[in-house]
């Protein structure tokens, strides 16, 4: 059947689910919250902001007001009116599209046909990075039987959705115009295509006038996203040969990511029905909706997500100290980010996953994140992007806490990645036009963008920092391949590596956490529509189940939570 055939949303008109809207209520009032009575900050305060653009530190972490979501006046003396506006504020032209240094030291190594060898055996399958998972006992053993994998261990602090959820937010600041793997570029010839902001411009492309094809037609629905079904549940609007309709193509390269997307969707929508009815003007109600999803967002981002990567004191000592390094006055995004620190993530993906309790005729679903064996099937028995069939959901259970006992763990941060990262699909894979795609291996990928980029090493950024290199003792497996890598170490495998030693990889080590905490409070920091500069009282107003707002209460209100699936 064509994709386009049956457009639904499951939160919207005659399309809604009753047993979504009645678990969405049954969450609502179980919290003493009669509906999500949303109000707008006045027009005044979304004005102002600190000059130095630093949240005031209170120590508040979370939300336990259930007064029916309403925001709180945010400053005395401002006209507390809610008011929306009614265009959408735009922040300055600063130049976002370009990535930046942060630190000016001498490359790791000089280019040369020795170093690219080295660097590929380091990332090569069966290598030293490889966690030689046994992908032959299947997706479910990889799960239930974690002995079986003794060099790629369970991270006990992370669920399994705060990788995704960082791919997420990489997708929303940074998109790499197309650089050539292990090719010297100066980063004036660098071009990020995201805004730079965690604003969501991946799920809003350029709102109901500028992107159309991303809403439905019609005064009546002004702003509301377009959602599909995938049989049992909703999917993303697909065109005709299956691809994606959505403002970032890289949000459909697995099933969680994809579902992600069309959940921050339905949250968007589930905002927009909720204050059309109080608002005259659809317009603004657009715009306080998209205000409210994304100052949720970024909330989590500030109060989950980024101490479950680098650790609270780090998240704490930056907000109270200030940036150190991540100087930037505008938001940009620092090539030692992007090229190396950021990418941690991708030691903490699994082999395999659940993805659903009973989508599978009423079985759960298992599989691989990537088996290139599949390749070209309609319905995959992985979970790669791009394919629509009734199990290809996710069960959210698995990969955020709804306290069900559900939950599965992340991996650690380390340099043992996954088997399946070493054999890429190629249809995750972008390369400059006309250029080879290169490498399938991820990591071989990511230590060649070094020499891309000339970066330092880790130890050189230890120094600037203040910080004790790591030993060179501690970087025996990658110096035994090439000598001078064990004292001028590419810094993605150099931060792996001292998250291990520093924290049993449970989250970032002081070179790497600091890298991610500067850049991501800088980037809310130089936002001035963010929360902490618009509101910098604001605390979240959806309710939550524990007083303090997290992604398993965005799901629910999106009405994608296990209880609105019923499995």
């Amino acid at each position: 059947m064509d994709s386009t055939d049956q457009p639904t949303d499951s939160l919207d008109g005659a399309a809604t689910s009753a047993d979504t809207n009645a678990s969405r209520r049954r969450f609502l009032a179980g919290l003493g919250v009669g509906g999500v009575i949303l109000g707008a900050p006045a027009v005044a305060a979304a004005q102002t902001q600190r000059g130095d653009g630093r949240r005031d530190r209170d120590g508040r972490r979370g939300s336990d007001r259930h007064d029916g979501g309403r925001l709180p006046d945010l400053n005395q003396g401002l006209d507390p009116t809610p008011v929306a506006p009614t265009q959408p504020v735009l922040a300055p032209n600063d130049g976002v599209n370009r990535f930046v240094r942060i630190f000016d030291g001498p490359v790791f190594a000089e280019p040369s046909d020795e170093l690219t060898e080295a660097l590929v055996e380091v990332g090569r399958p069966g290598g030293i990075m490889d966690a030689n998972d046994p992908l032959e006992v299947g997706p479910i053993r990889l799960i239930a039987e974690p002995e079986l994998s003794p060099n790629n261990r369970d991270n006990p602090t992370h669920t399994a959705g705060s990788t995704f959820i960082g791919q997420f937010l990489d997708h929303d600041i940074t998109s790499d115009a197309g650089s050539p793997l292990g090719v010297p570029l100066p980063e004036s010839a660098s071009q990020n295509l995201r805004s730079a902001r965690f604003d969501l411009d991946s799920v809003y492309g350029g709102g109901p006038d500028v992107s159309p094809h991303l809403y439905h037609d019609g005064r009546d629905r002004y702003g509301q996203f377009r959602i599909e079904s995938g049989g049992l549940f909703e999917d993303l609007p697909r065109a005709v040969d299956g691809s994606a309709i959505v403002a970032e193509a890289r949000n459909d390269e697995n099933l969680i990511i994809s579902g992600l997307q069309v959940a921050f969707l339905s949250f968007h929508n589930a905002m927009l029905r909720d204050l059309a009815p109080r608002q005259g003007n659809r317009r603004e109600a657009f715009f306080l909706a998209q205000r409210t999803v994304r100052w949720h967002y970024q909330w989590l981002i500030l109060h989950q997500f980024l101490p479950q990567y680098v650790g609270q004191a780090m998240v704490d000592d930056v907000l109270s100290r200030g940036r150190q390094f991540y100087t930037s006055p505008i938001a940009q995004i620092p090539l030692e980010f992007q090229t190396a620190a950021y990418r941690f993530g991708h030691s903490m993906i699994r082999p395999s996953y659940r993805a659903n309790l009973a989508g599978d005729n009423g079985e759960p679903f298992f599989a691989l994140v990537f088996d290139l064996g599949e390749l070209g099937k309609p319905d995959p028995d992985d979970l790669t992007g791009r394919h629509r069939a009734p199990r290809r959901f996710i069960g959210w259970q698995t990969f955020f806490d709804f306290a069900d006992g559900e939950v599965k763990p992340n991996k650690r941060v380390d340099t043992s990645i996954s088997t399946p990262m070493f054999n890429l699909p190629t249809s995750t894979i972008s390369s400059p036009s006309g250029q080879p795609l290169g490498p399938l291996s991820l990591p071989t990928r990511n230590l060649l963008r070094h020499t891309t980029w000339q970066l330092p090493s880790g130890q050189y950024i230890a120094q600037q920092m203040g910080t004790d290199p790591l030993a060179t003792a501690d970087l025996a497996d990658i110096g035994g391949i090439l000598g001078s890598l064990a004292t001028s170490t590419p810094l993605w495998f150099y931060i792996l590596r001292e998250a291990d030693i520093f924290s049993g990889g449970l989250h970032l080590g002081p070179v790497g956490g600091r890298l991610v905490a500067e850049v991501f409070i800088g980037l809310l920091q130089n936002d001035p529509m963010s929360f902490l500069n618009a509101a910098p009282g604001w605390t979240p107003t959806l309710p939550s189940r524990t007083g303090e707002f997290r992604m398993a209460d965005l799901l629910t209100v999106a009405g994608v939570d296990p209880i609105s699936r019923g499995q």
